[in-house]
């Protein structure tokens, strides 16, 4: 089946000629090598290996092997013409215990050397993220971890330090918090990522789903703006880098046009999805009104000199989006553990029109006309240049997909039609004077996320690296343009629940 989408050819030549196509992973999904050369444990690592926390029992102690076989990856981005690579740093890999008086892995260190200077050495341009969700489990075990917003900024503040020190004469743009909605909603709302929190007794042990999330979104933002200071401070003038951080986020599009509660609704849902973070960020340092009207002393204040500190932290805004959702409005009081602005999501609005095509992720539906609007809606609300530095699909069936050989092609025109039309947005957008820099695909190779419900969430090719990994490449593997990669391990990889 071949793809149906064409690009038009009255977009060409609309993306600047300093655009970033490339790939994006995360450490804890893709390294492996959980205990080797003195890393130390991280959440994800006890979160895994806590019997009933995966519904297959599968852990990313293995991964893909990236750790071992990182020239490799290398060696695919190069081929594929990547311009840069966005991956994240093992802080427990970097400092073991985590904390601001332990002590440094130099193994650590080295291993980021040599994948930094192998991507260099090939024109590839790394994006580096600090914390993609894997705080070290000994600053857990020692206070909560994020729930203590004091104890948790400083170590956080001396492990960025320590990586601007040791790659930031050769890494110049710098992501500090990979989605910190997520990873608070996952892991302190719903309790189904780590560190496994919430008020649902029937999943966890501990934590408040109506406290906890606030303060440790709080937490992530006072970090990375601290962080951001000591980088603008103490390196910046001399390494010439940039720092962001990295929001998610999907558009919210009325279920009925015509009924004022559902307009307003899906600007709330927005607000609670993005500008939770990107109001203090970007506009005013204070989190939105609508979610003050909701939540009231839940939600955290800013002091005076952190509201200063966060805003104009982030020098521009790194976008991770999929898809879009229609959202009516909800009659009565927010639920108490409520952290979506008191609305409901749908897959059709009042007319029956459905929010897009189904892939193989239960939430992940193709919608580019709800990802033209949040370029839009991100540009005139926030006016920073965009980074978008995750997006991506499954295709159909490839969940259940098995190849007898090398040779075996994965045919994923769904996928192939996503890309154009979500880059055709892209591409319109910035016609239009949205600042658009990048565009990261996530993810060229299958990826490991722990969770209860595993889903897939890869890209377009696999990559022979032995020991079990089987090479087999999808049709949207690049010829001359953006695509991904995937290899897989013989186990169900994931990249989301949530």
């Amino acid at each position: 089946m071949a793809s149906q989408f064409e690009f038009d050819p009255a977009l060409a030549g609309s993306l600047p000629a300093d655009f970033v196509w490339g790939w994006a992973t995360a450490a804890a999904q893709v390294e492996g090598a959980w205990d080797k050369d003195g890393k130390g444990v991280s959440i994800w690592d006890t979160f895994a290996h806590t019997p009933g926390k995966v519904k297959d029992g599968s852990t990313g102690d293995d991964a893909v092997r990236s750790y071992d076989l990182y020239a490799t990856d290398v060696a695919l981005l190069k081929k594929y013409r990547a311009r840069g690579y966005r991956f994240s740093l093992s802080w427990a890999r970097l400092i073991p215990l985590g904390g601001a008086d332990d002590g440094v892995n130099e193994a650590g260190v080295a291993y980021y050397d040599r994948l930094i200077d192998g991507l260099l050495a090939h024109g590839i341009t790394p994006y580096v993220t600090l914390f993609h969700w894997d705080t070290p489990q000994a600053l857990e075990d020692r206070y909560g971890g994020m729930l203590d917003k004091a104890r948790f900024t400083r170590d956080f503040v001396r492990y960025a330090r320590l990586c601007f020190e040791r790659f930031g004469d050769r890494v110049r743009d710098w992501i500090t918090f990979n989605e910190p909605g997520v990873y608070t909603l996952a892991g302190y709302a719903a309790g189904v990522h780590a560190p496994a929190r919430s008020s649902f007794r029937e999943r966890n042990a501990e934590g408040d789903s109506s406290t906890e999330p606030f303060i440790v979104a709080h937490t992530e933002l006072v970090a990375h703006a601290h962080a951001a200071d000591v980088y603008k401070r103490e390196f910046q003038p001399t390494q010439k880098g940039t720092v962001m951080i990295t929001l998610h986020g999907n558009w919210s599009e009325p279920w009925d046009a015509g009924d004022a509660r559902d307009v307003e609704a899906a600007e709330r849902a927005r607000e609670f999805e993005i500008a939770w973070f990107a109001d203090p960020l970007y506009k005013t340092g204070d989190y939105p009104a609508s979610m003050r009207a909701q939540l009231g002393d839940r939600l955290p204040r800013f002091t005076e000199q952190e509201s200063k500190l966060v805003l104009g932290s982030s020098e521009v805004y790194g976008m991770n989006s999929y898809s879009a959702f229609y959202v009516k409005h909800r009659d009565g009081p927010a639920d108490i553990n409520d952290h979506k602005g008191n609305i409901e999501q749908a897959d059709e609005n009042s007319e029956g029109t459905p929010r897009g095509p189904a892939s193989d992720t239960y939430w992940l539906r193709t919608t580019p006309w709800g990802w033209g609007k949040l370029l839009r809606w991100i540009w005139a609300r926030y006016g920073v240049p965009i980074y978008i530095t995750e997006n991506g699909t499954t295709a159909q069936g490839e969940h259940d997909w098995k190849p007898t050989g090398p040779d075996d092609v994965l045919e994923d025109p769904f996928r192939i039609d996503f890309f154009r039309q979500y880059l055709t947005e892209v591409a319109k957008a910035s016609q239009e004077g949205v600042v658009i820099k990048s565009y990261f695909a996530w993810t060229f190779t299958d990826n490991y996320t722990s969770s209860p419900f595993p889903v897939l969430l890869t890209m377009l090719l696999t990559s022979p690296h032995g020991n079990g990994l089987q090479a087999t490449r999808t049709a949207s593997a690049p010829r001359g343009s953006i695509s991904t990669a995937r290899r897989r391990r013989g186990m169900r990889s994931a990249r989301r629940t949530f």
